[in-house]
């Protein structure tokens, strides 16, 4: 795989230790099991994988060269690079400005964008709409394009269903970047509806077989699907692709679950020509990041700590699955570590931050399962380290530690 360009402070002594180690006794990428390291009053148990992906290192990469090819330009962001505070906030002390926020409010007039400015299409993707919109201005949008392959290749694979009539299914948070940019694609070449999870698609499952009618599904859907979509003419033939940042045994539920919709309504000997196999657009580094997840799972541990951007999705994912079992701390970096005794931490189900008064357990070894989102630094992860290392006062350090 392609090695980046991204800059040392991203980097970590700890985690960078970790990792060569697990590349050299696993190549492939076969054993999610964790690391476990031991500093004597506390362990902890690392996960297999987490932290940049490739279209996170390829995002920055890109972005670092526009600054350093460009001095003395506007260099704009269509909106943040990627889900993290570390990352954007480095790029703007950089000089770089969004246009727009996550939500898509408009930060910086179109007006102002003139066609000897960079812009920087970031890893989500965008819109075929914004795109157009830039090439009328005369801006280049190929050069500084940092849209992950693993988008584009949902792009594609949309394209292709929707050249053999199928109507696209996307499994996404219809106001992330990603699933805005993947819809405007889609719609596109194909009839598009958006669902966030199970629930909502248990009601084009109602639709098609027959339990509500059209004018309750698409008032249901509002705004989740493509302009002229006719549930009658268009929920025959359907495949279903995702944000690549959503559980992956999602999307696959969804998925399946549709099949056996499908299933019901034409039977075995027909199912084929109205359901697609779409299971190869599942992103790699989403997969394998919730795989080593689930193998944390199978860990003891007194506490999880998960570290990322508070609006990261793949992250808040890995935070869903951890407190299955674990009492789980979601912080964006070692700042929300107040003392042993309290942390500020994201609650992903009511979006706030609260400080929890029982963080670290007082016991001869505390086992801290440790792991980040996709678009999290290492350095992050290693400060977080750091920070419990510090205020435990271990006795020993990186160095004495096997790995």
């Amino acid at each position: 795989m392609k090695k980046f360009d991204i800059p040392e402070r991203y980097k970590s002594p700890i985690i960078s230790k970790v990792k060569a180690a697990r590349k050299l006794e696993d190549p492939m990428k076969k054993d999610f099991s964790p690391t476990t390291l031991n500093f004597g009053n506390v362990s902890f148990i690392i996960s297999r994988h987490f932290g940049f992906c490739y279209g996170v290192e390829n995002a920055i990469e890109k972005s670092y060269k526009a600054i350093n090819e460009n001095q003395g330009k506007n260099i704009f962001l269509l909106s943040e690079m990627i889900h993290n505070p570390t990352v954007n906030a480095d790029l703007l002390d950089q000089g770089l400005r969004f246009i727009q926020d996550t939500e898509g409010n408009q930060l910086i007039p179109w007006d102002e964008v003139h066609s000897d400015d960079v812009v920087i299409i970031p890893a989500f993707g965008t819109t075929v709409e914004t795109q157009a919109l830039l090439e009328s201005k005369g801006i280049d949008v190929q050069t500084y394009n940092t849209t992950c392959p693993f988008v584009e290749k949902v792009w594609n694979r949309s394209a292709k269903l929707g050249a053999d009539d199928h109507t696209i299914i996307i499994h996404g948070k219809h106001k992330h970047e990603e699933t805005k940019a993947t819809f405007s694609h889609s719609k596109e070449t194909a009839p598009s509806l958006i669902v966030k999870d199970l629930d909502e698609t248990q009601h084009v499952a109602d639709f098609i077989l027959g339990e509500i009618d059209s004018a309750t599904l698409l008032d249901k859907f509002k705004g989740k699907v493509s302009p002229g979509f006719d549930p009658e003419k268009h929920l025959n033939r359907i495949g279903v692709v995702n944000q690549t940042t959503m559980l992956a045994s999602e999307t696959q539920e969804i998925a399946d679950f549709l099949k056996q919709t499908m299933l019901k309504k034409y039977g075995e000997e027909n199912l084929k020509p109205h359901f697609a196999d779409t299971r190869d657009t599942l992103c790699y580094a989403t997969n394998d990041n919730q795989s080593a997840t689930l193998a944390l799972l199978e860990e003891s541990a007194d506490l999880a700590v998960v570290v990322g951007g508070y609006n990261s999705s793949n992250t808040s994912h890995l935070v869903e699955l951890l407190e299955e079992k674990f009492t789980t701390f979601f912080i964006k970096d070692s700042d929300e570590i107040l003392d042993l005794d309290s942390i500020k931490s994201f609650n992903i189900h009511e979006k706030n931050i609260t400080t929890n008064t029982s963080f670290v357990p007082s016991k001869d070894n505390v086992r801290i399962i440790i792991t980040s989102g996709a678009s999290c630094p290492d350095a992050t992860v290693d400060s977080v380290i750091q920070k419990i290392l510090n205020l435990m006062e271990s006795p020993l350090t990186i160095d004495d530690v096997r790995i």
